[in-house]
């Protein structure tokens, strides 16, 4: 049994946990904007209210899709990798680059594209204010030639 099932009442509603919860981690999946996450703690894995924590990696070579978080703010950290460029701005005109060690803070409905160069993965811990695996990304395929 898993822990969001001993949580669940008998109407299926998710009840209060009776104790804190070690989680060893979920089956991962390529989210719809374009990187790999790992959760470790969300709702489908702990029955979480508003949190999602867990591991997001963007492959090597690879780039997201223009996108917003509609109704989440997201926190990341940079955990291994070369350097990562992060754009952002509603024509996506602002370039950072990111670096292990760094923070990334994306505010509710800022558009936004990782573009990972490098030869290497780039590997983030991430939160947000959003539960559910299944986020409130909206794709904004117009904008994704706005990168080069």
């Amino acid at each position: 049994m898993t822990i969001l099932e001993a949580t669940r009442s008998k109407t299926g509603s998710i009840a209060a946990p009776h104790k804190a919860s070690v989680i060893k981690g979920a089956a991962g999946y390529r989210a719809e904007q374009g990187s790999d996450y790992e959760p470790g703690v969300s709702a489908e894995t702990v029955g979480s209210n508003s949190l999602w924590l867990g591991k997001i990696t963007l492959p090597a070579g690879k780039r997201t899709r223009a996108h917003v978080h509609e109704h989440h703010e997201t926190a990341l950290y940079m955990l291994t990798g070369d350097e990562m460029e992060l754009w952002t701005g509603d024509q996506l005109q602002y370039r950072d680059i990111v670096r292990p060690g760094d923070y990334i803070f994306v505010p509710a409905n800022m558009l936004h594209v990782a573009v990972n160069r490098s030869a290497q993965p780039a590997v983030f811990i991430g939160c947000r204010n959003e539960a559910t695996a299944q986020e409130s990304v909206v794709l904004r395929p117009e904008m994704n030639c706005k990168v080069p």
